[in-house]
């Protein structure tokens, strides 16, 4: 059940991205759409990622103590990969910085989609 789940947001990502970077595409400067481009892509990437190693940490029945550490380092790695990539794409000028910021928005954005969704279907099953 939370797999289907999952994969809805997954999927929904994806949705998100292509629908703001066509927008942005018809609408936007070259700069702002790559950001959104970029952005998007270094989001999905870092939630599947997340997925990975939080599905992998929890698979097996050893004891987390000794997997906690190198789950938080894992984390902070990751954290500290995304953050030289912005820094990059933004102190070289390849993005406009907005841009980028609504691309990282994206994985919010499924969320909050699907939480939505979520409370749309619980309620309207009440009402039944």
């Amino acid at each position: 059940m939370i797999g289907k789940k999952l994969q809805d947001i997954k999927t929904f990502n994806w949705v998100i991205l292509f629908i703001l970077g066509a927008v942005s595409g018809v609408f936007m400067e070259v700069q702002f759409t790559l950001g959104v481009i970029l952005g998007g892509l270094i989001i999905i990437a870092n939630f599947s990622l997340l997925h990975h190693t939080m599905r992998k940490a929890f698979s097996d029945q050893t004891i987390m103590k000794s997997k906690k550490m190198a789950l938080i380092a894992k984390f902070y790695f990751r954290l500290a990969i995304m953050g030289l990539i912005i820094y990059i794409l933004i102190t070289q000028a390849w993005v406009n910085p907005v841009g980028l910021a609504v691309g990282l928005s994206i994985v919010v954005l499924s969320i909050l989609n699907f939480g939505i969704r979520a409370a749309f279907r619980t309620s309207s099953r009440e009402a039944v």
